[in-house]
């Protein structure tokens, strides 16, 4: 709990996966993969109860042997790749709301494909929000590349005017920052997310900025020995 309001983090993982099958339960650097974001929300000062939405009888296996509450199984039409996230979250809402009369001020979407945020970029997104006074906070981090050094081709892969002319003379420290969702947080007041159905409101939203290092979001084979590579990489300066 932050300033007197409630907080509930919940923790997407269906089993199906097709890139890295059993992406969610697959091991990384000694766990599996949904366990990082179940122990860096366990770990938050401020979130009042954590739930992980899933079909997966071995994610319900992996949560509840970090003593996570898993009080439903996800139904079979919330577990598809036409399933979104708004509707996962407010499942698991209703849910909540007619099981327990529990309510919550603000929801919290955390992705099990970002197992490099930590507990304290959960706290630090939401006493962002707070300082804010914002509705919503999604996190981003600065992209590697320019966009503007990027471009979509012909079939005959010509590069006429691929860049504009304003920016094919200037060096990248010249060109403007920019950032991309990261997808390892995603916060907002759970009323105007039901009303507005998305975390992208319309006003009061802010970027809670994180470092690439921590930004690595799983959806292949390469993103899962990065993410591996950084974490031991971390352990060893933490030993050393």
């Amino acid at each position: 709990m932050y300033n007197n309001k409630n907080i509930l983090a919940i923790i997407p993982a269906r089993a199906g996966s097709k890139r890295v099958p059993n992406k969610n339960i697959k091991d990384l650097a000694g766990k599996p993969l949904i366990g990082w974001t179940i122990e860096a929300a366990t770990k938050s000062r401020y979130i009042d109860n954590v739930v992980v939405s899933t079909d997966s009888e071995k994610a319900i296996e992996v949560a509840k042997s970090y003593d996570i509450e898993v009080p439903f199984v996800r139904p079979a039409h919330l577990a598809t790749d036409a399933a979104s996230s708004m509707d996962v979250i407010t499942h698991a809402l209703e849910f909540l709301q007619k099981a327990s009369s529990s309510t919550y001020e603000y929801i919290m979407l955390l992705q099990p494909t970002s197992p490099l945020r930590d507990h304290m970029d959960i706290d630090n997104a939401i006493e962002f929000c707070f300082e804010k006074n914002a509705e919503a906070v999604i996190s981003v981090c600065e992209m590697e590349h320019s966009p503007l050094w990027s471009n979509t081709l012909p079939e005959d892969n010509s590069m006429e005017n691929f860049i504009s002319k304003e920016v094919s003379h200037k060096r990248s420290q010249e060109l403007p920052t920019y950032y991309r969702l990261n997808g390892a947080i995603y916060l907002a007041k759970t009323e105007k997310f039901l009303l507005d159905k998305t975390f992208f409101l319309e006003k009061n939203i802010f970027a809670y900025v994180m470092p690439n290092e921590k930004s690595v979001d799983i959806d292949n084979e390469i993103d899962m020995y990065l993410a591996q590579s950084l974490i031991l990489s971390k352990k060893k300066q933490q030993e050393s």
